[in-house]
């Protein structure tokens, strides 16, 4: 079945505001080991008050999320997960902020999407839990598809490919299809070529570069690259050097927001909202005046 009938625009899904640039959407990792601020927000009133801070720096929307995704985490169990998530979204959505959940599990999305989350971020694209996809369909909310081959405890043994750009775009369009014929409406769909999972930097680079050709996808493209470990490997200047910590990152992060607006992508997904927010603002203001 071809699905390639998504919005035409970056900045259209249903179901969500539609943005005149690049959206950002910043994150709120309510966990204690996330690869870049574990433990930071752990607390929920700490996790609330920092997603307002972001919106206030610039963020169009907040990424609330309850277990990390890092390469070589377990996972953490449904219930521990619910706890962590559901009041910080309950909380955010009160104060009329747009929240997204960033789950794999269908129960955690339900319960997300009944206090107030307006659009499902799933890093597994539905299949991670076979009850992903038909609770989306029921809610009838946007929903994330990213490019994932497997769990974080053993995606770097999957980062095999002969033409990255080939594959990540084939897989990606294998998804779609089985997630519009569970049930999803196209039109409710952005997709994400999964930066950093089961890739190494050379993949991320030049998925990167080619972000327009996945845009042919015909859906908005969200680009989560902030603090990953290509950016790091770039930074370091060499492959025997130590690449700067995670949050030592975020000008990087910047510039592949940037480059990631200028390609046409819907959002960004970032840590540290405030320079990228002036990143695709910048880009927007460029392109206005070619």
């Amino acid at each position: 079945m071809n699905t390639n009938r998504g919005p035409a625009s970056r900045g259209l899904v249903t179901g969500l505001p539609d943005w005149d640039r690049c959206g950002v959407m910043g994150v709120v990792n309510v966990t204690p080991d996330s690869f870049s601020d574990g433990g930071r927000w752990f607390d929920t009133t700490a996790a609330v008050k920092r997603g307002l801070d972001l919106v206030a720096q610039g963020a169009d929307l907040v990424d609330v999320g309850g277990e990390s995704t890092r390469p070589g985490a377990s996972r953490v169990d449904a219930d521990e997960e619910l706890r962590r998530v559901v009041p910080v979204v309950r909380g955010l959505a009160s104060e009329g902020v747009t929240v997204s959940v960033d789950t794999m599990r269908a129960a955690v999305a339900d319960r997300a999407v009944a206090a107030g989350a307006t659009l499902v971020n799933d890093v597994s694209g539905g299949l991670a839990d076979p009850g992903m996809i038909p609770a989306v369909a029921a809610a009838e909310v946007p929903f994330v598809v990213m490019h994932w081959r497997g769990f974080s405890d053993g995606m770097n043994s999957l980062a095999v490919y002969e033409d990255v750009l080939g594959e990540v775009t084939a897989e990606l369009r294998a998804r779609i299809d089985a997630v519009v014929a569970g049930g999803i409406a196209p039109e409710r769909l952005v997709v994400d070529p999964g930066l950093g999972f089961a890739k190494n930097a050379e993949h991320d680079l030049a998925l990167v570069a080619h972000l327009r050709e996945l845009r042919e996808l015909g859906f908005p493209l969200l680009v989560a690259a902030s603090r990953k470990r290509f950016l790091g490997r770039v930074l370091a200047g060499g492959a025997d050097a130590a690449p700067p910590p995670a949050r030592e990152r975020d000008a990087a992060t910047a510039a592949v927001s940037a480059i990631a607006a200028h390609q046409g992508a819907w959002a960004v997904r970032v840590h540290e909202v405030r320079a990228t927010a002036d990143a695709v603002r910048v880009a927007r203001a460029v392109e206005g005046a070619l």
